[in-house]
């Protein structure tokens, strides 16, 4: 039978039959062959050694390489740069004058950033000023009814002086022609005479008297004349401050060196007291970088800090930790959650560190928002 035409059982039987037959001859079978093969190790011993040696050096390295390279340090890529940025709005209405910055622009502290027509408020000015000079009138004619009051005041006590004298001399007449009358030694006629003459006297006295008190009174209400002035003054001179205040604030200024951004003023605009006409960048800048919690542990103020600006890779600065916040972000977000709600999941929370540069490059922009990558060393590079 031809070997292509047998089943697959013939073609077992005969090599089991060859097998047995090569067992009676003392051969090896090749599965028996491949089993009595000497192992990689024991075929090449002295590559197996190097291989191991090479491996551990590898380790070795590689643990130095982490130790010198890594472990001193905690970076992360949220980070950006940060400033105190605020809106420059006008404190007072009117129409825009002039507009002599730009967008981007670069001012220091004083520098003009916008004016307003100040002719209104220049006018507000002149009118607490002539309220002035009318309080200061009105003052002056007060102190001169004061002095002629007190002039009067003296006068009218001369004059009671000149009555009480007169009067006691038309008493002691009277006394005496009354006396004179009930001995007989005068007359009827002059005993009436002194009578009528005292009281002529009594009532020059009285009148006298009152000249006095209405001086009195004149001086008083000069005074409280002066006074009243006085506050008119008080009052013109806070209207002077105010419009003078007024006036000044028709110019817009820079309180501190910066940028000009988003600016939004233009010449012939009318703004309202409050508005917004632009966006101002300090030059005082850092870096924000909100590290993992489990980054902290060895984390403090004064270690140095590597940072490269994602915009300008070439550019590495130096810096330092200024400080870490006292809390996770948020824990001082709009919202910070409430985790004694609810169901509870654990997440590593992130946490703001504070990074002053030494010295930011002059010829590129840089602002806020523009992210960062710190690298703290936070543990000695030994």
């Amino acid at each position: 039978m031809d070997q292509n035409q047998r089943t697959a059982p013939q073609l077992e039987e005969d090599e089991r039959e060859e097998k047995e037959g090569a067992k009676a001859a003392g051969a090896d079978t090749p599965d028996e062959a491949e089993e009595k093969k000497p192992s990689i190790i024991r075929r090449h011993p002295l590559a197996t050694v190097i291989a191991v040696v090479a491996l551990i050096a590898l380790v070795v390295v590689g643990y130095f390489v982490w130790l010198v390279y890594f472990h001193p340090y905690e970076t992360t890529d949220d980070a950006f740069i940060d400033a105190r940025s605020f809106s420059v709005a006008t404190k007072i209405s009117g129409y825009v004058g002039d507009v002599p910055v730009s967008d981007n622009q670069h001012l220091n502290a004083g520098d003009v950033i916008a004016k307003i027509d100040p002719r209104d408020y220049q006018i507000a000015l002149d009118q607490a000023n002539g309220q002035v000079g009318v309080a200061n009138a009105a003052i002056a004619s007060a102190e001169a009814q004061i002095a002629a009051a007190g002039a009067a005041i003296e006068e009218a006590k001369a004059q009671q002086t000149s009555s009480e004298a007169a009067l006691q001399y038309a008493k002691d007449e009277d006394t005496r022609q009354q006396q004179l009358v009930k001995s007989g030694a005068g007359s009827e006629q002059a005993a009436q005479q002194a009578a009528s003459t005292l009281r002529q006297n009594q009532a020059n006295y009285a009148q006298s008297q009152a000249s006095v008190t209405s001086a009195v009174k004149n001086q008083a209400s000069a005074k409280a004349q002066k006074a009243s002035a006085i506050a008119s003054l008080h009052q013109a001179e806070a209207q002077v401050e105010t419009a003078q205040q007024n006036l000044d604030y028709t110019t817009i200024t820079a309180a501190q060196p910066g940028r000009i951004v988003k600016l939004g003023a233009s010449k012939g605009q009318y703004v309202q007291t409050g508005q917004a006409i632009s966006m101002f960048v300090p030059d005082e800048l850092w870096v924000t970088a909100n590290f993992k919690e489990t980054q902290l542990a060895d984390m403090r103020p004064g270690q140095p800090v590597d940072l490269t600006i994602d915009a300008y890779p070439d550019h590495v600065l130096k810096g330092k930790v200024q400080s870490v916040q006292p809390g996770s972000g948020t824990a001082f977000s709009l919202l910070p959650a409430e985790n004694a709600t609810g169901n509870y999941v654990k997440v590593t929370q992130r946490v703001p560190v504070k990074i002053v540069v030494d010295s930011w490059p002059e010829d590129i922009a840089i602002g806020p928002g523009m992210s960062v990558l710190p690298t703290v060393t936070v543990r000695p590079r030994n």
